[in-house]
């Protein structure tokens, strides 16, 4: 992997001494949106950009990535690849005039995908952008993530999953940019996607073969 490193700190500082979220009380590496990229993208492991600060990302429970998998089979099957396409947690996404690059669980772009550069790994313009909730993230994923999220004019829903229980949250973005609220333990989820198209998911769906009582 990439060594991150700082003026002030020996070349063999590692990506295992950063914090793994804003707010953490651990070596805190500071990088250019350069630097940072370049060094993303020769690393083996994924770390967030907030405020040109470098943050290790922590990993996810079997829960959660299972979570995650049923988000992007679910989308695939009953998004329009021609008109929507989901995507995993791979791609990073670029928070519009700051110094901010996340990895969201999942996005969904509607439209032609706009990427910073040629290397067509940062996102500019997702449609709905979905966070699975873990202990240690949910705070920020509430927080200072979804007012972050909410400066990306082409988001259309934000969606927040716990893993420890059957519970998604919907904000959707309405006329003059004000956000309503929903929240589904059963039945449909509905996404909206802009421009009068939505997309149904059933909770189950979501939660398929995931035994929400033994996480927590």
């Amino acid at each position: 992997m990439a060594v991150w490193s700082t003026a002030s700190e020996p070349a063999s500082a590692s990506a295992d001494r950063l914090a793994t979220m804003p707010g953490d009380a651990a070596t805190l590496v500071r990088m250019t949106r350069a630097e940072y990229l370049a060094a993303e993208r020769a690393s083996s492991e994924k770390h967030i950009l907030w405020d040109g600060v470098v943050y290790a990302m922590a990993g996810a429970s079997l829960a959660h990535n299972a979570i995650v998998a049923n988000v992007v089979i679910a989308l695939g099957t009953r998004l329009d690849p021609r008109a929507c396409r989901p995507y995993p947690s791979d791609l990073r996404v670029r928070i519009p005039g700051t110094e901010r690059y996340v990895y969201p669980d999942a996005t969904v772009v509607c439209g032609r995908a706009q990427l910073e550069d040629d290397h067509q790994d940062v996102l500019l313009n997702p449609t709905v952008v979905i966070e699975v909730l873990s202990a240690g993230t949910e705070a920020f994923d509430r927080g200072e993530k979804f007012a972050a999220y909410r400066t990306i004019t082409s988001m259309q829903s934000f969606v927040l999953i716990s893993q420890d229980r059957h519970r998604v949250e919907i904000y959707t973005r309405g006329p003059e940019g004000v956000w309503s609220f929903r929240e589904h333990r059963e039945g449909d989820v509905t996404l909206t996607l802009g421009s009068d198209r939505t997309v149904a998911v059933p909770v189950d769906a979501l939660y398929a073969g995931v035994d929400v009582t033994a996480t927590g």
